[in-house]
């Protein structure tokens, strides 16, 4: 049985912000996606959370049913408010973070600037390019070229051409719901992965932290792995095997135990 419960819109950090329920019981945990993944398309790793969580999955600014457009800001700063609003507007207490690629630099500049209420912090996979760094793997037009033939109507088998390990079901979700996300916002994102440097805001990590890293995909290298655990004793870190950078779509068993293990279940 789905232990979906409903998605709901309020109003936090001036905007409006869209979010999806699952589970209703356990410690809260605040889900944040990558750069162009709508909070639906982790329904499916949602579900396996809410075993042992409250799962509120976000839709970030400018995705999903969130508030878009070019009258809003897609910095790093922008987003941890809201993310801050969100976990003070619903009441979260003692939250777990889950932040993926963009949603995982997301929590780290949250968990500097909005340290309130966070009692752990889950990394999985975030980009650490920045000014004077090593580039982010992916490339702009992937993102771009698949979000301007998702306006236009797209089908599973259009997406596999973006995505061709993905199953169908997880291909049919995203040719869905790509075209909710806008593409300045992407677009900014991305040229902010590159300019705005989370190595800044690591040694401010408020919590334990578990850094999640695919095996695949060359986000994180073993050298990163060591510079980021000298900036700060709260890292701990693991290797998810046999996935790349959207860990859950290759290894979800693997994914969702790690996450489970790590945090003691509470009661």
């Amino acid at each position: 049985m789905s232990k979906y419960l409903y998605g709901a819109n309020i109003h936090a950090n001036g905007i409006r912000q869209h979010f999806l329920r699952y589970g209703g019981k356990g410690q809260p945990l605040l889900l944040i996606p990558g750069i162009t993944s709508p909070a639906i398309t982790w329904g499916f790793v949602a579900e396996e959370l809410a075993e042992q969580f409250d799962v509120y999955v976000l839709d970030v600014r400018g995705r999903g049913l969130s508030e878009s457009g070019p009258h809003l800001a897609y910095d790093l700063d922008s987003y941890a408010a809201d993310a801050a609003a969100i976990i003070e507007n619903l009441g979260l207490r003692d939250c777990v973070l889950l932040g993926h690629s963009m949603g995982a630099r997301i929590a780290l500049r949250l968990g500097h600037l909005h340290p309130a209420n966070i009692a752990r912090m889950i990394l999985v996979d975030p980009p650490v390019s920045g000014p004077g760094r090593r580039e982010y793997p992916s490339k702009l037009p992937w993102y771009v070229d698949s979000i301007r033939q998702s306006l236009r109507g797209m089908s599973a088998e259009d997406m596999r051409v973006f995505c061709p390990t993905w199953t169908q079901e997880q291909l049919k979700l995203r040719a869905e719901w790509l075209h909710t996300c806008d593409e300045a916002a992407v677009v900014e994102t991305f040229e902010r992965f590159h300019t705005e440097d989370i190595h800044q805001d690591v040694p401010h990590i408020p919590c334990p932290a578990l850094l999640i890293v695919a095996t695949r995909g060359g986000v994180i290298l073993p050298e990163d792995e060591e510079e980021l655990k000298t900036l700060s004793s709260q890292i701990t870190i693991v290797r998810i095997p046999n996935a790349g950078h959207m860990i859950p779509w290759d290894n979800l068993p693997d994914f969702v135990t790690t996450i489970m293990e790590a945090v003691p279940k509470e009661g």
